[in-house]
């Protein structure tokens, strides 16, 4: 069940989405995140909200665009509102005690994931992180957020287990989407292991973050642009 909290903060879309980009709200309160969204004065919003208990809120029609991206980039693309959909997760995040998400709470954020994935025929390598499109300021979801088991279900990527590689991670990282690596490397580094090795995050180019990117960039798979 998909209950309506609508948000006036949307304008319209030049095209249809292709990305799906997954968020924490990062505040004390579920209550009080969905209130910051739906506020006028705010200035943002997302499509979706998923409560802890598993509970669905609607905010924004999928068809309009949400203001949940802000500065971002993703293969060459920047603000990524117009070409995106949004879904905020209730977790008071680094600032306010992060903590596991519940189980009732993954299993509503995969069911609605694999709605969305198939209306829009998003692509696996297009279901991503707040960070990733916007490595220099956000970390959300974060590192305790289980991208394995949306890839079981279909939904988003998650890497087999690899032996450690060589080669150039930046060149890979750029060819599989990420931007910003002229700007800041490190922090765009930190964003692909909090998304696809979050056993360690530090920063640092090693083996098996190396064999990761290839197995990334390989694939890359990215939905076909609609009009």
């Amino acid at each position: 069940m998909i209950a309506e909290r609508r948000s006036p903060n949307f304008d319209d879309r030049s095209r249809a989405p292709d990305l799906l980009l997954l968020h924490y709200t990062g505040m004390r309160s579920g209550r009080e995140a969905l209130d910051r969204l739906c506020d006028r004065a705010a200035k943002v919003s997302s499509h979706y909200l998923v409560e802890e208990d598993g509970r669905i809120f609607a905010l924004v029609d999928e068809e309009k665009r949400a203001w949940h991206a802000g500065k971002s980039r993703w293969a060459g693309e920047e603000g990524l509102n117009g070409c995106s959909l949004g879904i905020e997760i209730v977790n008071p995040g680094h600032e306010f005690g992060y903590r596991p998400f519940p189980a009732a709470q993954i299993e509503a954020v995969i069911a609605l994931c694999q709605e969305i994935v198939a209306r829009w025929a998003i692509a696996p390598g297009r279901v991503l992180a707040h960070s990733d499109v916007a490595p220099l300021r956000k970390e959300d979801p974060g590192e305790l957020f289980p991208w394995g088991a949306l890839a079981a279900a279909g939904v988003g990527l998650w890497p087999p287990a690899l032996p450690p590689a060589a080669g150039d991670l930046a060149a890979s990282l750029a060819a599989f989407g990420y931007g910003y690596l002229e700007e800041n490397a490190p922090a765009v580094i930190r964003a692909f292991q909090r998304h696809f090795r979050p056993a360690r995050i530090d920063g640092q180019a090693d083996g098996e973050c190396r064999a990761i990117a290839q197995w990334l960039a390989a694939g890359v798979d990215r939905a076909p642009r609609r009009a």
